[in-house]
């Protein structure tokens, strides 16, 4: 059973440990601890650390980690509110089980850790856990703020979440093992990759209805739309490839095959929709695609299984979350070279950057 919403806060603050605000060195969260560069919102990284149960706080200034933050259990996916003063989380759970293994030996969940952890960035502070559904993994925000589509991974399902209410409006079935989530510019559709049934389905945001299921390549992670809408990216890790799907059309109208040993993970894009980046996990490595080619131009060592991935306003400077070395990597995207590595807590998972 779920907790409400106040014993599930109450629990996460209690898995805090009574520094959920603090900041490396012991520092309240809430003070200055980087200058005053710290205290501005914008350019804010925000990283999961999947097994430290927090989030770091990143100065894209300094590029230290000013302020890690108690969350809960497994946080994962991550998303800005367009506002850009909260963050929401994905908690789960669920134990840490990789695909060959079978559920019965990863132990068992804790139901009641599941939820979206919203947190304030500016004072930093955990403000309430969102019901999520069960084994939330990763979401993604509508652009009026107003509700959040999360992959229930451990149930095949998405819910749909309304912010105002706090309150999961509808769940409905997509495709097996949910992972990736991405809301279309405009708001109105929902892409859920289903790594299993290796497909997206495509989601009515406002009412949750199947729209459609586009068949893509093997276990599909994330996904990202062109800031006009017309295209979506889709990264499938076994196939170590990004299917090009046409929209309007529920198609898919390219594929793009990364260099041999690519096992495809996060995508970004550059800010004029022109440059697509993979992280390719195992691999270490991130590639480049030119959209207009279809050429894959780079790939490149990035650090130690390289999942999410961002991309700075202005497409200067790329971050990638290193799982195993508890980092961020900093990359330029002109010379893609690694240019910095930012020490985060423990499994660095997803991240994502305050506007």
């Amino acid at each position: 059973m779920r907790l409400p919403r106040a014993s599930a806060l109450t629990a996460a603050l209690a898995f805090a440990g009574g520094w959920a605000a603090c900041a490396p060195g012991g520092e309240p969260a809430g003070s200055s601890t980087a200058g005053d560069e710290a205290a501005s919102l914008s350019g804010l990284l925000v990283v999961t650390n999947e097994e430290s149960g927090t989030v770091s706080l990143v100065s894209t200034v300094t590029r230290t980690t000013v302020a890690e933050i108690a969350v809960g259990k497994r946080p994962r996916g991550v998303r800005i509110a367009p506002n850009g003063e909260l963050a929401y989380v994905a908690l789960s759970g669920s134990p840490r089980c990789p695909p060959w293994m079978d559920e019965d030996e990863c132990g068992e969940a804790d139901k009641t850790a599941d939820g979206i952890a919203e947190v304030n960035l500016q004072t930093r502070e955990l403000l309430r856990v969102l019901p999520g559904g069960s084994d939330p993994e990763t979401f993604d925000i509508t652009p009026d703020g107003a509700r959040l589509v999360v992959s229930n991974e451990d149930s095949d399902e998405a819910s749909l979440v309304d912010l105002e209410s706090g309150a999961i409006f509808r769940t409905v079935p997509v495709g097996r093992e949910p992972e990736g989530v991405r809301i279309s510019p405009d708001g109105s559709l929902a892409y859920v990759t289903g790594e299993t049934d290796h497909d997206v389905t495509v989601l009515d945001t406002a009412t949750g209805d199947e729209i459609a299921r586009i068949g893509v390549g093997h276990r599909p992670r994330d996904a990202v739309f062109t800031p006009d809408g017309q295209f979506a990216f889709v990264s499938s890790e076994i196939d170590g490839t990004v299917a090009e799907i046409v929209v309007a059309e529920n198609q898919v109208s390219r594929t793009f095959t990364m260099p041999e040993g690519s096992l495809s993970m996060g995508v970004a894009l550059s800010p004029g929709g022109e440059t697509l980046y993979v992280a390719n996990g195992r691999a270490r490595t991130l590639s480049v695609v030119d959209l207009e080619s279809g050429e894959v131009t780079a790939t490149v060592e990035v650090g130690e299984r390289p999942w999410g991935v961002a991309v700075s306003p202005d497409g200067a400077l790329l971050y990638t979350a290193n799982g195993p070395s508890d980092d961020v990597s900093v990359v330029d995207t002109t010379t893609l070279e690694v240019i910095a590595r930012i020490p985060v807590g423990t499994r660095p998972w997803g991240l994502a950057l305050v506007p």
